[in-house]
């Protein structure tokens, strides 16, 4: 749909680990201070200098802070975030680290199959934007590592800006009265070109403490992968004639959870299973059980499944653990390859382990194989890192031309019992917590 070997080829897969981290320019936005964090969090603190720092202060009063970084493979990564909602004395942590794993690109025919991220230094294919590409917002200057383009590798590429999402919530009492509020984003988003195709990586951070992760691929098709009439691809074009090949992206994010500024945090599974009525019983039940993550994972999504991260040290002003639920969004899970026939892996942590597959460059020895999938092999938890893959299978059909509309993938991570009661409660309200 996009590729073309050769100039994959001329932009060149580095073959050695790119960690250069770069910039000009402040990167403080919107009200907040760039001023050093308070001195009673100091674990929350995002230790890095002006030039690296992201701050943000919303319209409801709840602040983002974290450094970035970049590099030539997976390009921006985001570290030492934290939330700080209207109510708390202290940020608090939620992630040590965030960043793109891999873009698994393997075509429905069966002759090419890509690595965006890997071989094909995604990062060093930042490009510049526009100001109208960041409306209301500040484009940071990076200096690219490995740039595509060797004679001006700093790009205007590093968009930091707030967006308005809708109703955060609304709630009318019995006498008619109407508590509304209408919701708040910082946006933080690169676009990288990787032949073809323009990605999109998007982080949304809400004043609700919710973090949403997508990747937005657009562009073009590829002129050079057609021909396949056989269920492998779709006609574009004048009647029958050129099928456009169908193809998957399988999207990994790795995310190193440091909830309350600690890494060893728990991870908890939870099931539900519905059973029919008991004799004279008035409807279905419905159990739902925890299961603790001791070891090692590779996780598939299920009907009433879920995951959450827990803080094994903080807990919120009602006596509760601090965690981030993991909200998966839609999916067409590939079969193709081991590593990407699971949705959600937790490893122990490996500084080796950066990428979902063709980690082979990163160390010389990494542990038992070079995907995520061998890395899952028995290990206790104790420092977990989270991997999640989320799949776009791509039937291309004429309204992909020209240029091709973004199509979106990704998921959230949702705060869970991370303040007492909702960070946007008015006042007037904040007595109401727990059964009366």
């Amino acid at each position: 749909m996009r590729v073309i070997r050769n100039s994959r080829a001329r932009k060149g897969a580095a073959l050695g680990l790119s960690v250069a981290a770069l910039a000009a320019g402040a990167t403080t936005t919107g009200t907040g201070p760039a001023a050093a964090q308070p001195k009673a969090a100091p674990a929350a603190a995002a230790d890095c200098s002006a030039a690296y720092r992201i701050q943000q202060k919303l319209s409801n009063g709840t602040t983002w802070r974290m450094c970035w970084r970049f590099e030539a493979k997976s390009g921006l990564i985001l570290e030492k975030i934290s939330y700080q909602p209207p109510g708390e004395a202290r940020p608090i942590q939620v992630l040590n680290s965030a960043k793109l794993a891999q873009i698994h690109v393997p075509y429905d025919d069966g002759k090419n199959e890509y690595n965006d991220i890997t071989d094909y230094n995604f990062g060093s294919g930042l490009v510049n934007m526009a100001p109208g590409e960041c409306p209301g917002g500040t484009i940071k200057t990076v200096k690219v590592p490995e740039a595509y383009n060797s004679t001006n590798p700093n790009v205007k590429g590093l968009c930091t800006t707030t967006r308005a999402r809708g109703h955060a919530y609304r709630m009318q009492t019995d006498s008619g009265k109407v508590y509304q509020a209408q919701g708040k984003d910082l946006l933080v988003y690169t676009v990288n070109k990787v032949s073809w195709y323009e990605y999109i990586t998007e982080w949304r951070f809400s004043d609700d403490g919710t973090i949403n992760m997508n990747v937005g691929a657009t562009g073009s098709l590829s002129p050079f992968d057609y021909d396949a009439g056989d269920g492998r691809g779709w006609p574009i074009g004048k009647g029958a004639k050129a099928y456009s090949t169908s193809h998957n992206h399988n999207v990994f994010w790795r995310l190193d959870f440091g909830l309350d500024g600690s890494s060893k945090t728990k991870v908890e599974q939870y099931d539900s299973v519905v059973s029919p009525p008991a004799p004279g019983g008035q409807g279905p039940t419905n159990k739902t059980t925890r299961t603790t993550v001791t070891k090692e994972l590779a996780g598939d999504a299920a009907n009433m499944r879920w995951w959450r991260v827990v803080s094994a040290t903080g807990k919120n002003k009602d006596g509760h653990p601090r965690s981030y639920e993991i909200v998966p969004g839609a999916t067409s899970k590939y079969p193709g390859r081991p590593f990407t026939k699971h949705d959600v892996y937790f490893t122990e942590y490996n500084a080796c382990e950066q990428y979902a597959n063709n980690n082979v460059r990163l160390c010389a020895n990494p542990r038992h194989g070079y995907s995520v999938d061998k890395w899952v092999n028995g290990q206790t938890l104790t420092h977990p890192v989270t991997w999640v893959n989320v799949g776009f299978h791509h039937v291309a059909r004429d309204e992909d031309q020209q240029p091709m509309p973004v199509h979106w993938q990704g998921f959230s991570i949702a705060p869970r019992d991370v303040t007492a009661m909702n960070p946007l409660t008015p006042p007037s309200l904040a007595g109401e917590n727990g059964r009366p």
